[in-house]
């Protein structure tokens, strides 16, 4: 980094608003756009206009993690993305366990934006005995039970969590204690007792859907 800190220093030191973190990969989406579209180079200003963010917004988030640029010749796109790479851990491959093999399992393990992403979903689990032991896309659907045991050995950092409401704590419970720090949760429900360096983040699109319709009164 420009300015002798790596990013995992500041991380661990917690320097970086975790609001920060999260419009990263908004701005790593939109350069890889621009990149397919042959920008070579781009700006604050440009980065805004696509998505809506003041142009001072993203250059203090960047600033947070070094000098990227300069004034007046803007980003080079090709640097500044693997700049974003590099910061968000996306040099590697994660292994992915996936808890939960119903209509929205099927369709997480079908979606290919995953790996292409760098994400790979290794395991998948479910505690339905008809679905246990079946192979979908070369992976051997395991048991429930065995979450903590298989996670576990397997040294697995990521889970993505799509089981119904009633059994979400229990199972996050078990993510936990397998050493999970990571947890993509689709079940519409506040997870409780998460210690400080498991991240969760939930996706709830009926809450999405509802915050939109109060607009439409």
């Amino acid at each position: 980094m420009a300015d002798g800190t790596s990013a995992a220093t500041k991380r661990q030191e917690g320097q970086v608003p975790d609001i920060v973190i999260g419009r990263l990969p908004l701005y790593l989406r939109t350069l890889i756009l621009l990149e397919k579209e042959g920008k070579e180079v781009t700006s604050s200003q440009e980065l805004g206009k696509q998505l809506g963010i003041s142009s001072a917004q993203i250059r203090k988030d960047l600033s947070h993690f070094g000098e990227f640029g300069k004034q007046g010749t803007g980003y080079a796109v090709s640097y500044l993305k693997g700049q974003l790479k590099e910061i968000l851990n996306l040099d590697e491959v994660w292994s992915v366990a996936l808890i939960g093999f119903g209509d929205l399992g099927h369709a997480l393990v079908h979606y290919n934006r995953f790996s292409e992403r760098r994400f790979n979903i290794e395991l998948i689990f479910d505690a339905d005995p008809d679905k246990i032991g079946h192979v979908i896309n070369g992976i051997i659907i395991q048991n429930a039970e065995k979450i903590e045991e298989i996670i576990k050995a397997k040294g697995i950092k990521i889970a993505i969590l799509a089981v119904p409401i009633e059994v979400a704590q229990t199972v996050t419970d078990k993510l936990v204690n397998a050493g999970v720090r990571a947890i993509l949760n689709y079940a519409p429900i506040t997870l409780k007792n998460i210690p400080q360096d498991v991240k969760v983040q939930t996706i709830d699109p009926i809450a999405h859907l509802q915050k939109m319709t109060y607009y439409l009164g």
